[in-house]
């Protein structure tokens, strides 16, 4: 079974994020019969391509950013596998290296996906006013979110704590499983718990068993800002292609990266 879209180029607003126009289709049936294992295979990236995985680098209370610190976990190898997976599985055209970029840097508007992860570590994020102005502005104007690899009470408190700023007069809501975002692509039972190398999905990290999306939409009902909590899908793509990782996590991370992406540049 194949399915498909046509995407085009939407701006919201003055000076908003651009959708690239493109068509991406993928087989299901070859999707779930080759997992991505083995070893990395070559990728023909294109400079001029739609989608580049965009890392965002941060502070916390404790650790600053430019010194490393909980942003850059995963990184480059986690990025780079999703990249090359978001090529092998679709006919998306991807760029060949993921870019770091800070909250406050106007280069976020000329990409319509972002990401992060351990947002709860090191006491929480924290940002400045001009951060939180533009992460605002880029994510009314249409930008896309994705927050991961956070577990636990003590972690989702520091979360909420720091990202209340950014838009204080919004709920964070939970995700039914129904919900689009996981069935535009693939067809996936809701939230799925992706462990980190060397852990199960029988366990949670820090006390919490289960995995659960959550998110802040816009006025339209839009996906503005989707989490991933007691979920590690960096992990699934970093080892992709280590052997003692089981390769049902790291194609639930590829299918669930997929369908954020679609999503990401459809609405």
């Amino acid at each position: 079974m194949v399915q498909f879209f046509v995407l085009s180029c939407v701006r919201r607003g003055i000076g908003g994020i651009c959708r690239f126009s493109f068509i991406a289709f993928l087989s299901l049936n070859y999707a779930y019969s080759q997992p991505l294992r083995a070893t990395p295979e070559s990728v023909d990236y294109d400079q001029g391509g739609e989608f580049n995985f965009v890392r965002v680098r941060f502070d916390t209370y404790y650790s600053s950013g430019f010194r490393g610190g909980p942003w850059a976990i995963d990184f480059p190898d986690a990025d780079r596998n999703f990249l090359r997976g978001v090529s092998r599985l679709t006919n998306v055209r991807v760029m060949s290296d993921p870019i770091v970029l800070d909250l406050d840097d106007k280069k976020i508007f000329d990409y319509p996906f972002l990401y992060m992860l351990e947002v709860g570590q090191g006491g929480g994020l924290l940002l400045s006013g001009n951060e939180t102005e533009n992460l605002r502005e880029y994510l009314l104007r249409g930008g896309f979110l994705l927050i991961d690899d956070f577990w636990g009470q003590q972690q989702w408190d520091n979360f909420y704590t720091s990202f209340g700023q950014v838009f204080p007069e919004r709920e964070i809501i939970e995700l039914d499983p129904n919900h689009e975002i996981f069935h535009i692509y693939y067809d996936i039972d809701g939230p799925q718990m992706i462990p980190a190398l060397f852990r199960s999905d029988d366990f949670g990290e820090q006390g919490i068993n289960s995995a659960s999306n959550h998110a802040i939409l816009d006025d339209e009902g839009r996906i503005m800002v989707l989490i991933n909590w007691n979920s590690d899908m960096g992990d699934g793509w970093e080892h992709t292609y280590h052997p003692e990782y089981p390769t049902r996590y790291a194609n639930s991370a590829y299918q669930l990266g997929i369908n954020y992406l679609i999503y990401s540049m459809t609405h």
